[in-house]
């Protein structure tokens, strides 16, 4: 990916509960988006929010405070992204995935040549 490519940026909703074949179900997103070569990824836990249950869970009170609200923001073009998608059909059983059009401004992904001088 160029600095001036125009990307896609999905962001996956998600509890830090939420599992996949006993582990996060957060870290296996992102495992799958490197394992897929994408651009980046990034996991963000949060202290408070609600879903479609709409449940508040909060880290300010701690007999509330599981299944706090998780995101992961994963970038790259819009062809990787697309090819992409059908993962989150497997993983995502309750969650929102959102896409939002990008403009990557710097990006510095490993060089594979020489920089010129």
């Amino acid at each position: 990916m160029k600095a001036d490519d125009t990307a896609v940026r999905p962001t996956v909703y998600i509890g830090d509960a939420d599992q996949w074949h006993h582990g996060p179900l957060y870290s296996e997103t992102g495992y799958r988006a490197h394992a897929a070569g994408l651009a980046g990824a990034a996991v963000f836990g949060g202290f408070e929010g609600f879903g479609a249950s709409l449940h508040i869970h909060t880290r300010r009170l701690l007999w509330v405070s599981a299944h706090l609200p998780v995101t992961v923001a994963i970038v790259d073009t819009e062809d990787r992204i697309r090819a992409f998608l059908p993962q989150f059909d497997e993983l995502i059983g309750a969650g929102l995935v959102i896409l939002d059009p990008v403009e990557v401004v710097r990006y510095l992904g490993l060089q594979t040549q020489a920089p010129s001088t």
